[in-house]
């Protein structure tokens, strides 16, 4: 009955569909290669769910282990992309490479 949880259906044509996902694996190729990914980045890599859930259990764990106390705070981060700066967003996509007729595309 939230309204906020309907979004709207992209009809994308097959062609824009193809071009999405070529620039999605020349972007994420470029990222992996020149190293810029951190070791905490886990979305949009294989086994993002599992290797972020595994981490955060492990340090759990572990502190409990060291019979500290544990305490967390979970954001929820629904919709966050459709806040961004896409102004930042670009500068940030410049300073990691992305230039020229790549960062007019994106």
């Amino acid at each position: 009955m939230d309204i906020t949880n309907f979004r709207n259906i992209s009809l994308l044509t097959s062609f824009s569909k193809g071009l999405e996902k070529v620039i999605y694996t020349r972007l994420y190729q470029h990222m992996n290669q020149n190293n810029i990914f951190t070791t905490e980045q886990y979305s949009f890599r294989n086994n993002s769910t599992e290797k972020a859930s595994f981490k955060l259990i492990n340090e759990i764990l572990l502190t409990l282990h060291d019979k500290l106390t544990v305490g967390a705070i979970f954001c929820d981060l629904e919709k966050a992309f459709d806040s961004i700066n896409h102004d930042i967003l670009l500068s940030k996509c410049e300073f990691y490479g992305f230039s020229g007729k790549t960062n007019a595309l994106l």
